[in-house]
């Protein structure tokens, strides 16, 4: 009997709906041919383009529609940047971190890996030194973008503007223990908890004694620390060092941007932001954003936003299929460093790699 998940897509914005519409044909592709099983996609309009027409961001009936999905399936949101009739922060507060929070999106995750074929800018003695694959698993829902924060005197000389980073035992915790079981579960056992403990003392202090004590509960994973700067540095000369790296909601936005730029380049970069209880769905979406100056041009490399339906494979237990996914995208990144077919466009991308699957 067919296995039938439903799948919330959610275009959004510039490339968003063209990447996602590549990443749609190879899970569907896949999902018939390899996995058995079957996707009943629902497109939801969401992002710039609706709040600029309507002055909706994400209405609450809507939200409980995508919450009845197996999983979410996201492009990019976003418009023009300096647009005045975009409020700095409406779609990223308003949508983003909205579904996060609101579905508890507590792992985000994000794997760092330079695939055969990718072009990293680092030298090659340092990507040569070791395999360079890792796992960032960044805390989704807590730290400075809670909105905990506000200004005084807006506009005057004497303004004063905060935002205060929320860091609870138990959110840390259960990222952590998330973190600790990935480790566990991949061949070097290695995490590095990702931190900046001799300035933020309290925080810090936090994730460091939580850190020690669930890893009493895993006695054969290696345990290591870095303070971000640090880790920042070892990105660009030793990313090989790497296996899980566990860190706070702000660190974790800024290093996985890093660890995309070392491994191949954004539009190689997937994420999914998880709900491992399964208590709503997870989401998926490629690190990149809307790019409005490349929109409707099939300029876009759908790679991450495929790769990213492969992270969702795997959450929904379509391990075989994920790594089908996978290979047949390390077998178009080799073709395309071999120069064969020379520039393609979106399109051709998607269905080069949905060829490999059939």
């Amino acid at each position: 009997m067919t296995q039938t998940f439903q799948l919330a897509v959610i275009p959004g914005d510039g490339i968003g709906p063209e990447v996602t519409a590549e990443a749609l044909k190879v899970l569907e592709q896949v999902a018939g041919s390899r996995a058995g099983v079957k996707f009943e996609p629902t497109r939801y309009d969401l992002g710039a383009e609706r709040y600029l027409a309507t002055g909706e961001v994400l209405p609450d009936s809507v939200l409980e529609e995508i919450r009845q999905h197996d999983a979410i399936l996201l492009g990019a949101v976003g418009g023009r940047p300096g647009d005045p009739n975009l409020p700095p922060g409406i779609l990223e507060r308003g949508l983003l971190l909205r579904l996060r929070f609101e579905l508890d999106h507590y792992v985000n995750l994000r794997p760092s890996r330079i695939f055969p074929g990718a072009r990293s800018p680092l030298r090659p003695e340092v990507t040569q030194a070791g395999e360079v694959d890792f796992v960032v698993v960044r805390e989704g829902t807590e730290g400075p973008y809670v909105g905990n924060g506000g200004a005084l005197r807006v506009g005057t000389p004497h303004e004063i503007a905060t935002e205060v980073s929320v860091n609870t035992a138990f959110g840390v915790e259960r990222v952590v223990r998330d973190a600790f079981s990935r480790a566990q579960n991949r061949p070097r056992r290695k995490l590095t908890l990702v931190h900046k403990t001799n300035v933020l003392v309290h925080a810090g202090g936090l994730w460091s004694r939580v850190v020690g004590e669930v890893g009493r509960e895993f006695p054969g994973v290696d345990v290591d620390y870095l303070h971000v700067d640090a880790a920042t540095i070892f990105l660009t000369t030793d990313p090989a060092r790497f296996d899980v790296v566990v860190t706070d909601n702000l660190f974790g936005d800024i290093i996985t941007d890093l660890a995309a730029a070392v491994t191949g380049g954004i539009g190689l970069a997937a994420s999914g932001n998880v709900n491992p209880d399964r208590t709503a769905p997870s989401m998926f979406e490629p690190v990149h954003g809307s790019a409005p100056d490349i929109a409707g041009q099939e300029k876009a490399d759908p790679t991450a936003a495929i790769l990213s339906g492969a992270l969702l494979l795997e959450h929904l237990g379509l391990d075989d299929a994920a790594r089908a996914v996978e290979s047949a995208v390390v077998e178009d990144l080799a073709e395309r460093a071999g120069g064969a077919g020379g520039v393609r466009r979106t399109s051709e991308v998607g269905d080069a790699i949905t060829a490999r699957l059939a």
